[in-house]
């Protein structure tokens, strides 16, 4: 005889209790390992399964005065806890009819009464066996669950990890044409931070926004290729130093080249290179006009000039907020994406609070 894989439960449910000790009987002699659990009316039944879990089988007499078996089986069935809707329930009965109302009602089984010990025994550990893998089977399932979760979240930590480090990698690349110029490591934070906020603001998706804040602070790469005279001077540009100086957003998309499949270089690439065009066609150094221009590259466009306005540098004072707003007004449909330009300045109070967050040193 296959013993269940651990001691089973059995819960016996009958109001005449010679017939309970007939089945204690049959399990004490044949399977001592198995518990049997008794209750002499439907509503102890009931309670028995709510306060003892880890019962495996029920045994059920249909015909019982308060609670009959139907109405015990109604309610096991219907549980809100899918492991007591599924306990194998096995009626005892002698009536043909009730056999079948017991089996549509959810009986997994029933043995005739009067009931040969033997095959009530070897009905019962079968069942037991059954419910027992199932159980098995779900507690996998649930630990599998757990394992997939926990190594969900770890992935997504590892993700998080690159993703900074990403911006580390791509803010400090930044930063070496920080040394040509008079910008600071502050503007590079600063107008990262509001380029992606600005993006957030028009609907872009997070994934967007977020790649527009790793790729911003590489706006500016290409300086590192500019002359020291050009880069350093305190006065006004002549035309032709003006013409080299353009040349930083070729430069910057050359050293930005052939990103494979980084898509954080791609988008650096991108910017570099556009986010001195201008929506009305005027800007370098292609000239590109409206939506010819990459979106994040006019995102990039507009926070880049706002924070250089508000921004004391060697060459000139930092002007007020009201002053910069206006100028980029001027440049509404021009120089920017009207549409986005409206929603900066819809927004303006979180611009300059990050401007605030963010000041440049000494």
């Amino acid at each position: 005889m296959t013993f269940p894989p651990s001691p089973g439960r059995i819960l016996a449910v009958d109001d005449v209790e010679f017939n309970l000790d007939l089945l204690a009987a049959v399990f004490e002699e044949g399977e001592p390992q198995v518990e049997l659990i008794r209750a002499t009316n439907g509503r102890r039944a009931l309670e028995v399964l709510a306060e003892s879990p880890g019962v495996d089988v029920v045994l059920l007499d249909l015909e019982m005065p308060g609670m009959s078996g139907y109405e015990v089986l109604e309610a096991v069935r219907a549980a809100p806890d899918e492991s007591l809707r599924r306990i194998p329930i096995l009626v005892l009965t002698a009536n043909a009819d009730e056999k079948k109302r017991a089996l549509l009602l959810g009986a997994n089984d029933f043995i005739s009464k009067p009931f040969d010990a033997e095959e009530l025994r070897l009905r019962c550990v079968n069942y037991l066996e059954i419910r027992q893998h199932h159980e098995l089977l779900r507690n996998m399932r649930s630990a599998l669950e757990e394992e997939v979760a926990r190594r969900t979240a770890d992935l997504a930590e590892a993700l998080r990890r690159a993703s900074h480090n990403a911006y580390e990698i791509s803010f400090r690349l930044a930063r070496a044409s920080e040394y040509r110029d008079s910008d600071t490591g502050a503007h590079l934070v600063r107008m990262s931070r509001c380029s992606a906020r600005l993006a957030e603001l028009a609907g872009f998706p997070a994934a967007e926004v977020e790649l527009i804040l790793h790729s911003a602070p590489l706006h500016d790469v290409g300086k590192i290729g500019i002359d020291d005279a050009i880069m350093r001077k305190p006065g006004k540009l002549t035309p032709e130093e003006f013409t080299a100086m353009k040349r930083h957003t070729l430069l910057g998309a050359s050293i930005l080249a052939d990103p494979g499949e980084c898509t954080l270089v791609e988008a650096g690439r991108i910017i570099a290179e556009q986010h001195h065009e201008k929506w009305d066609g005027s800007g370098y150094p292609y000239g590109l006009a409206g939506e010819q221009i990459q979106r994040s590259a006019r995102v990039v466009a507009i926070c880049d000039v706002f924070d250089a306005l508000i921004s004391a540098r060697v060459y000139k004072p930092a002007l007020p907020v009201e002053q910069a707003v206006e100028i980029l007004r001027e440049g509404r449909g021009k120089h920017f994406d009207p549409a986005l330009l409206d929603v900066f300045l819809g927004a303006l109070d979180d611009f300059v609070e990050i401007s605030r967050q963010h000041v440049d040193e000494g």
